[in-house]
């Protein structure tokens, strides 16, 4: 009989060629390049391409519709990357911004501690759904998963280990007891996922923020960080927005931008890099209402990323077990990438510790009289943080297909959800002669207004196709002899492979309808 190891490791092997296909693919198609390449590159820093580009803009774009376009109570701002130093001391970087760091004496490899942790208590989650699976497949129609896994020794048992785990993992980093993580790593036999290496250093607190100056000259320079995460400029400007905003409670403050981690281990091409995109909201409520609408924002979070539709059961919420000093909860969305589930959004309840410890530090009043109750209070905040790197990255993997057509050959799609792709149609000359490159510059020119479309005239048009639908471009646009003769062209639709015949004044309003805001976030 086959065990559960078996299974878990082709599943990974299966997995790691998908994120390999996934890595090549974005460089081939003009999606992420490495940094510098001519000089080998840096690591964990990556150049978004011609088509990048545009994925990364319309993923912003739809985010910060719904967020700030969709809600009246909340406006945006785009604070600087340098800031006050002080910022950083109020906010508990300077002090708290560390990850647990871990070497291995032999294979010279350097992870983070309670990643290595983590890891571990997935794969006894794994084992749990594997007893869950083989129920299903043993029972049908018949089967109960809710009973099976509040009564199945098995079951119980991995998730009472996964569980004991972490929470032990919590106290001891809650504690800074980092003797106490090494000795859990040890204890539950953890090795180097490379070598299999169980000989260990210490675990030790690494400072995540990047150090930098700012002046004249190296003796009067002053010593500043680059943000390590863009919610301070939000907070340090409360004030301000909500005052010449006339926002009332509650209310919140958007925001993208770059933030820098020199991460100890920058790993899994761009999930997880030193240099990054957010896209934050601080949303700003009564003393006592934040749970409310902590719950109030995972659901809508939640409904965001399912209207792209990427398949729901590839999320997934899980609650932190150890508390940042500033959160009295916190959950993370995760995502199913090729490498796991691994967080794709965090959603805080921050409390007023930032508020509170910015008035501490910088002596003014960060407070909000509230009219309906008469009287002034520091607010609370609940937070939506996602990283739009890893947002790319979900729907980059999500995307990349192998299809089977019906003649036997394969097909490579990027089914991209049509709102975000880079791409909105193509225009392709059924030949180069005969007056046809014309009209398609023609209809390229008209359409060019409203959608990114491109002109296409290399190979056949049936490579053509092939090339469109692996670069994730919806529609295709064919001009051919019938359009001299009746000012109609072939429309072709990249996931089904379907054509239509449709007049040259319609193409725009056939594309406008797939590319509707409003029917994709309703």
């Amino acid at each position: 009989m086959l065990s559960w190891r078996f299974f878990y490791f082709c599943a990974m092997a299966k997995n790691e060629d998908q994120f390999k296909k996934v890595i090549s693919h974005a460089k081939e198609y003009g999606y992420i390049f490495g940094s510098s390449e001519i000089y080998d590159g840096l690591s964990a820093v990556y150049d978004y391409a011609q088509n990048g580009v545009e994925l990364k803009n319309n993923i912003r774009e739809y985010w910060w519709r719904s967020m700030v376009y969709m809600h009246q109570n909340i406006v945006g701002i785009d604070a600087a990357i340098l800031m006050h130093p002080t910022t950083w001391k109020a906010s508990g970087h300077v002090d708290a911004f560390n990850d647990p760091l871990i070497d291995n004496k032999d294979s010279k490899k350097r992870y983070r501690a309670d990643v290595l942790i983590e890891d571990y208590a997935e794969k006894l989650n794994i084992k749990a759904k594997k007893e869950i699976e083989k129920a299903r497949k043993r029972f049908g129609d018949s089967f109960d998963e809710e009973q099976f896994v509040s009564t199945n020794p098995r079951v119980l048992k991995y998730h009472s280990q996964q569980r004991e785990v972490l929470e032990r993992m919590a106290r001891s980093l809650e504690t800074e007891n980092l003797t106490d993580v090494k000795a859990l790593i040890e204890e539950l036999g953890i090795a180097d996922p490379e070598t299999g290496s169980k000989n260990w250093t210490e675990v030790r607190q690494f400072n995540l923020m990047f150090g930098t100056k700012l002046g004249a000259s190296a003796e009067s320079a002053t010593d500043l960080y680059l943000r390590p995460e863009t919610a301070q400029g939000i907070f340090v400007n409360f004030l301000n927005v909500q005052k010449t905003g006339r926002m009332k409670i509650p209310f919140g403050i958007a925001q993208t931008g770059k933030a820098f981690r020199n991460e100890i281990v920058a790993r899994q091409f761009i999930f997880r890099m030193r240099e990054f995109e957010q896209m934050e909201m601080q949303f700003f409520v009564r003393p006592g209402e934040e749970m409310k609408w902590y719950e109030y924002w995972k659901e809508t979070r939640l409904k965001w990323h399912l209207s792209l539709g990427l398949g729901e059961e590839n999320y997934r919420f899980h609650d932190h077990e150890k508390l940042a000093h500033y959160a009295n909860a916190a959950t993370d969305i995760e995502f199913n990438f090729p490498f796991g589930f691994k967080e794709l959004e965090g959603i805080h309840s921050r409390t007023d510790f930032d508020l509170k410890a910015h008035e501490e530090y910088s002596g003014k009043k960060l407070q909000f009289f509230d009219p309906e109750m008469n009287e002034s209070y520091v607010p609370y905040v609940v937070e939506t943080s996602i990283g739009l790197d890893r947002m790319f990255l979900a729907v980059l993997s999500n995307s990349l297909q192998e299809e089977e057509l019906e003649d036997g050959s394969t097909r490579t799609l990027l089914r991209l959800p049509n709102i975000l792709a880079p791409v909105k149609a193509a225009v392709l000359p059924l030949v180069k002669k005969d007056g046809l490159q014309e009209i398609a510059q023609e209809i390229v020119d008209t359409l060019k207004w409203d959608h990114n479309v491109i002109y296409d005239e290399k190979d056949a048009v049936g490579r053509r196709y092939r090339r469109q639908d692996a670069a994730g471009t919806p529609f295709c646009i064919t001009v051919d002899h019938q359009t001299k003769e009746d000012s109609t062209v072939t429309i072709r639709f990249r996931d089904s492979m379907e054509q239509e015949r449709i007049p040259i004044s319609e193409i725009s309003e056939k594309i406008k309808k797939s590319l509707s805001y409003k029917e994709w976030l309703q």
